[in-house]
C-alpha cells in the first residue's frame, strides 16, 4: 500500500493536545472523577444466566424490580451476539476459541430457550466436541455445571474449608495467594463443603457437549503441573473427598462458621468501605451461591445487597444488557489527572483540584489483608481500584494515584502522595520488585493445586509493576540513589527478555511491560545510554509499523514469536512512544512518526459523528480502538478499558509537548496510513 503524506507542526500538536484534553474534560463526572467502561469478554453474561438459574431466580424479580425474565432475555441477546463465524465464543477479538468461554454460552443460551437445532447452536455444538467437548473445562466452569448437576462433585477440586484454619507460616495459607484468588477460593470452599445442586430439567442438560462420558464426571487437572505434583495434588483430593464421605472432618463446622464470617467481612458487612466481596464479578457470583446453599433468605438485607452490588455492573443498551467485571474509578481518574498534568493549563486547575478531592475521599487507611505481610506498621496511605474496596488497595492503583497527586501539588494532595509512596515502599518484595497486592514470595507449587486453573493463584513481582512504583517514587522526589530503588533496578535488569522489552503482566503485553519497567527507571536518574536499556530500544524501533504505530495482540501471551504484533491501537501507540522519547529523546524520528500517526488518527468532529466508524460514540479529540489492550489473567481473561485509547495517547503527546521546546514550526513529514483501512480494520 503506498502511504499517504502528512505533515506535523509544533502547532497542530498543541492543538491535537488541547483536543484530546477538551475530550478527557467532556467525560469527568461532576464529583471529578472519572469511570470509563470496562469490557470483558463473553463468560461476564454466561456466568450471570448460569448464576441466576442455580439460585432458581430465572422468573423471580431483579433486586430492583424489574421483570427478571426480560432482564435476563436482553442479557442472553447480548452473548447470542458475541458469538463468533465458527459457532464459538472467545477471550477477546482475534483470539481463538474458548472452550469453556463456549460450553457456557451455549448452556445459558439452552437454559434461556435456545433450541438445541437452531443454527447457532448447532454451531456452538460443532466447536465444543471439535475442541474435545465440555469435559475439557477448567475448574472454575466446573463448579457451575456441578451446580445444575451436569457433571459429578467428583470433577470438581475439593476446596476445603479448614484452609481457613491453617496456622500463618502454613505453604498454603490464604495469605500465600493472591488477593484475587482468597475471595474467590473462600465462597468456593463453602460451595465445595455443601454442594448445593439444582436439578434441571433433562432435556436442558448438556450431554451432547460431553465427548467422553467417563471424563465428565472425574476430575481432570487442566494445568501443566510436573508430573510429582500432578500425582501428589491429585492423591490430596481423593483424600479430602473420602474424609468427606466417611465424614472424618472434626473441624468443618467450626471451619465453615469461620470461612462464612470472613466471606461476610470482606463483603462490606462491618465498617469497611467495600461495594461486593472483592468488588470484582467472580466472588460477588460466587457469594449469592454461597447464600443460597447457606440458607439465607432472598429478603435478609445481606443478600439483597449482595444482588444490587452486582447488578449494578449491567451497562443496558437498546434492547440488550452487558456486564462489566468491575468498575474501573479510581484507576481511571489516577491516569486521567497524570496524563493531563503532564502538559497542564492553568485554565483546567478547579477541575484537576475536584479530581484530587475525590481521589482524597478514597485514602485507604484500614488494615487489610496486606498488613499482615508488613514487617512493622507503617504511616501510609493506597488506594484500590474500584468506588469502595477497603480491604484491598493495591500497589497499581497507589502509584499511579501518588503520582497524579503530586502533580496537582496543593498541600492536601502532596501530604497524601507522600503517604502513598511510603506505603509503597513498605510494600517492596524480599526479591526486590513489587507486586500487585501485598508483600509475596514467589511459590511456584501454589500454581500446580487443581482449581489453579485461573493462571493466577499467585501475585509473585513483575516488572510493569516494579516499573510504575519506581516511575511514582521518581515522582514524589526518590532517586536512583535510594536503596529501594536501586534494588527493584536489579530486579528489572534480571526480568529483561533477552531479545529486549519486558513481559507485561497487566496489560497487552511486551509493549505495555516495556513501557512501565523503562520510563520509571530512567525518570529517577538511570542512564538510558546503558547497554541493556539501548537493547530495549532497539527492540520497541523493531515492532514499530512502517506508518508510525505500535500494535500487540494479546495472542504474544500464548505465542512468543507474536511478540509487539497486532493491529495498531492508540493506547499501544502511545505506550511505544513514551518508550522512544524516555530513551532518545524527543528529537527521534521514530517518536514523531508515532505521534504524527496519533495526530492522524484522532477524531475529528465528522469522524466522531459517523456510527459506523466510532461504534463506541467516542467525542472528537480521542481514538478508535474497538481491540483489548488490557490483562487481568494472561491466557485466561483480558480487558478493554474504554478510557486507554483517549488518556494513555493524551500523555504521550503532552510529554512531547513539553520535552520538545523550541521545535521549528514544521517537522518532517511521515506516511500514514490512510483512514478508510483504519475504518476498515475497526469493522473486521
Amino acid at each position: 500500500m503506498t502511504g499517504q503524506v502528512f505533515e506535523i507542526s509544533r502547532q497542530s500538536i498543541a492543538d491535537a493536545h488541547r483536543r484530546a484534553v477538551e475530550a478527557l474534560f467532556s467525560l469527568q463526572r461532576a464529583d471529578g472523577h472519572w469511570c470509563g467502561e470496562l469490557q470483558g469478554d463473553s463468560i461476564l453474561e454466561s456466568e450471570y444466566l448460569l448464576m441466576k438459574f442455580i439460585l432458581g431466580q430465572e422468573r423471580e424479580p431483579m433486586a430492583d424490580g424489574r421483570p427478571g425474565g426480560e432482564v435476563l432475555l436482553r442479557i442472553a441477546r447480548y452473548l447470542r451476539g458475541l458469538q463468533r463465524a465458527d459457532g464459538g465464543w472467545g477471550q477477546y477479538p482475534g483470539s481463538g476459541t474458548d472452550v469453556a468461554a463456549t460450553v457456557k454460552a451455549y448452556f445459558a443460551l439452552k437454559l434461556m430457550g435456545d433450541d438445541p437445532a437452531a443454527p447457532h447452536m448447532v454451531r456452538a455444538r460443532r466447536v465444543v466436541l471439535e475442541l474435545g467437548g465440555a469435559e475439557n473445562c477448567a475448574s472454575f466452569t466446573n463448579f457451575y455445571l456441578a451446580c445444575l448437576g451436569q457433571i459429578s462433585w467428583n470433577a470438581v477440586p475439593e476446596i476445603p474449608p479448614e484452609i481457613i484454619l491453617l496456622p500463618r507460616w502454613f505453604y498454603f495459607h490464604l495469605s500465600k495467594v493472591s488477593a484475587w484468588s482468597r475471595t474467590m477460593i473462600m465462597p468456593l470452599a463453602i460451595v465445595s463443603a455443601l454442594r448445593p445442586t439444582r436439578r434441571i430439567p433433562e432435556s436442558l442438560g448438556i450431554d451432547e457437549l460431553f465427548v467422553n462420558q467417563r471424563d465428565r464426571h472425574r476430575m481432570i487437572n487442566q494445568r501443566s503441573a510436573p508430573p510429582a505434583w500432578a500425582a501428589f495434588f491429585t492423591v490430596m483430593d481423593r483424600v479430602l473427598k473420602l474424609s468427606r464421605r466417611l465424614g472424618a472432618l472434626p473441624l468443618r463446622r467450626l471451619a465453615m462458621g469461620r470461612a462464612e464470617q470472613w466471606v461476610l467481612e470482606r463483603a462490606g458487612h462491618g465498617d469497611v468501605v467495600t461495594d461486593g466481596l472483592g468488588a470484582i464479578f467472580p466472588p460477588m457470583v460466587y457469594i449469592q451461591i454461597v447464600f443460597k446453599a447457606l440458607g439465607y433468605d432472598r429478603d435478609d438485607p445481606i443478600v439483597r445487597r449482595a444482588e444490587r452490588d452486582l447488578d449494578a455492573f449491567f451497562i443496558e443498551e437498546g434492547e440488550s444488557i452487558r456486564l462489566q467485571p468491575c468498575f474501573s474509578p479510581v484507576w481511571d481518574t489516577g491516569i486521567a489527572t497524570y496524563a493531563i498534568t503532564e502538559n497542564p493549563s492553568r485554565q483546567h486547575r478547579a477541575e484537576l483540584l475536584r479530581a484530587s478531592r475525590w481521589l482524597l475521599e478514597r485514602e485507604c487507611r484500614h488494615q487489610g489483608d496486606w498488613a499482615s505481610s508488613i514487617r512493622e506498621k507503617i504511616d501510609g496511605g493506597a488506594w484500590w481500584f474500584e468506588y469502595g474496596n477497603g480491604w484491598y488497595p493495591d500497589v497499581d492503583d497507589t502509584a499511579m494515584v501518588a503520582m497524579a497527586l503530586s502533580r496537582v501539588g496543593d498541600r492536601r494532595s502532596t501530604a497524601a502522595s507522600k503517604r502513598g509512596a511510603r506505603w509503597l515502599l513498605a510494600m517492596q518484595n524480599d526479591d526486590d520488585g513489587w507486586a500487585a497486592f501485598d508483600r509475596t514470595t514467589d511459590r511456584r507449587i501454589l500454581e500446580y493445586v487443581p482449581f489453579a486453573d485461573h493462571n493466577a493463584m499467585q501475585d509473585p513481582s513483575c516488572p510493569d509493576i516494579t516499573g510504575r512504583v519506581i516511575e511514582a517514587l521518581a515522582i514524589c522526589g526518590y532517586t536512583n540513589e535510594h536503596p529501594a530503588i536501586r534494588r527493584a533496578i536489579g530486579f528489572i535488569r534480571r526480568r529483561q527478555h533477552p531479545g529486549g522489552g519486558w513481559f507485561g503482566r497487566w496489560g497487552v503485553n511486551y509493549i505495555y511491560g516495556t513501557w512501565q519497567a523503562l520510563v520509571g527507571l530512567i525518570r529517577c536518574g538511570e542512564d538510558p545510554r546503558q547497554e541493556w536499556i539501548q537493547r530495549s530500544g532497539r527492540w520497541i524501533k523493531s515492532v514499530q509499523k512502517d506508518d508510525g504505530s505500535f500494535g500487540e495482540s494479546a495472542s504474544s501471551y500464548e505465542d512468543e514469536s507474536q511478540r509487539g504484533r497486532g493491529p495498531s491501537t492508540a493506547s499501544q501507540t502511545a505506550w511505544g512512544a513514551m518508550v522512544l522519547q524516555a530513551i532518545y529523546g524527543p528529537d527521534d524520528p521514530d517518536l514523531r512518526r508515532a505521534i504524527a500517526w496519533l495526530l492522524r488518527t484522532q477524531l475529528n468532529p465528522a469522524d466522531a459523528a459517523d456510527a459506523a466508524y466510532n461504534p463506541d460514540g467516542d467525542p472528537a479529540g480521542s481514538w478508535v480502538e474497538p481491540w483489548f489492550t488490557g490483562t487481568g489473567f494472561p491466557r485466561v481473561f483480558y480487558l478493554r478499558y474504554h478510557l486507554y485509547r483517549l488518556y494513555f495517547p493524551l500523555m504521550a503527546i503532552g510529554r512531547y509537548l513539553a520535552a520538545s521546546g523550541d521545535e521549528p514550526e514544521s517537522l518532517p513529514a511521515v506516511k500514514f496510513k490512510p483512514k478508510l483501512r483504519l475504518a476498515e480494520e475497526v469493522a473486521r
